[in-house]
C-alpha cells in the first residue's frame, strides 16, 4: 500500500492535468467583488485592501520554480508555526520548496482574520516558462498553511467563482513579463476591484516590479521584499496601504 502522502499526491497531479490558471481573455467569466465601495475593515480598525495580491518566487517560497523541472513530489512533514503538523515542504528533485517563516504566519492570519473579514487574495507571477508554472501550481497544492488546509485553498478563500481568475500566473499569452501590462488589468477585469484598492507585494530581486506596478497601474499600494516576506515587511505593507487609503503620501 502507498503512504497516505504519496496516495494524495498520486490524487494531485490527477486532478491537476485538468486544472490550470485562467484569465477572462482564456475564457473565464468576470466575476465582481461583494462590495465594490466601502473600505473592508479588520477587527482592529484598519483599512484592509480588498485584494492583497503576491508574487510567489523569492516572495511567499523559495527557490525560483524557473530553477526547477521535477514535478513537485515526496512531502515533508513539520510544525506550522505552532498550529499542528502539516506539510512544510515537499521535493523537487533534489531542492526542497517551502514558504517563508513570515508568508506562513501572514497566511495563517489571512484565514483566521483578515479573509473572514472582508479581505481576498490574489497571485501575479510571471514564472518564466510553462513548466515552471506546472510546478508552482502542483506546489501550491500540497504545501499547507494549516493542517489540512493548502496554500491553494488559503488563496481561494472567499472568491465565488471555479475558475481561478484571481490567480494569474505566468507569462504565456496573455501574460507577460511585465506584470503592469498584463497580470494587473486582467485581475482588475477578473475581479472588479480598482487599483487603489489593491496591495502589491514582490521581492523585485530580478526586476523591481513594485515600481513598474505603482507607475503603470497607478493607485496600486506596493511593497518590497527583497529577504521574502518577513513579518515586518507584511505588517508595513498594510500599514502603507492604510496610510494610501487615508490620503496620507506613501
Amino acid at each position: 500500500f502507498a503512504r497516505p502522502e504519496m496516495a494524495s499526491y498520486i490524487l494531485i497531479t490527477a486532478a491537476l492535468a485538468s486544472v490550470g490558471f485562467r484569465s477572462v481573455s482564456q475564457g473565464a467569466t468576470p466575476r465582481r467583488w461583494i462590495s465594490l465601495s466601502d473600505n473592508v475593515v479588520g477587527p482592529s480598525g484598519q483599512i484592509l485592501p480588498k485584494p492583497c495580491v503576491l508574487d510567489m518566487d523569492q516572495c511567499v517560497w523559495s527557490p525560483e520554480m524557473f530553477e526547477l523541472y521535477d514535478l513537485p513530489s515526496d512531502p515533508i512533514r513539520g510544525d506550522l508555526n505552532g498550529r499542528g503538523e502539516g506539510v512544510i515542504a515537499v521535493k523537487s528533485g533534489s531542492s526542497v520548496i517551502r514558504m517563508f517563516p513570515g508568508a506562513l504566519k501572514a497566511l495563517q492570519e489571512c484565514h483566521d482574520v483578515l479573509i473572514p473579514a472582508g479581505m481576498r487574495l490574489a497571485v501575479a507571477s510571471s514564472a518564466d516558462t510553462p513548466r515552471a508554472v506546472e510546478i508552482g501550481s502542483q506546489a501550491m497544492r500540497m504545501l499547507e498553511v494549516l493542517p489540512g488546509v493548502t496554500l491553494y485553498e488559503v488563496l481561494r478563500m472567499g472568491w465565488d467563482d471555479d475558475d481561478d481568475g484571481n490567480l494569474q500566473i505566468g507569462r504565456t499569452p496573455p501574460l507577460s513579463s511585465d506584470k503592469s501590462r498584463t497580470h494587473f488589468p486582467i485581475l482588475k477585469e477578473n475581479t472588479g476591484i480598482a487599483y487603489e484598492d489593491m496591495l502589491f507585494y514582490d521581492d523585485s530581486l530580478w526586476s523591481d516590479h513594485c515600481a513598474i506596478v505603482a507607475k503603470n497601474c497607478p493607485g496600486v499600494t506596493t511593497y518590497r521584499t527583497p529577504k521574502g516576506l518577513t513579518d515586518e515587511a507584511w505588517r508595513a505593507g498594510l500599514k502603507a496601504f492604510e496610510l494610501s487609503r487615508s490620503g496620507i503620501a506613501r
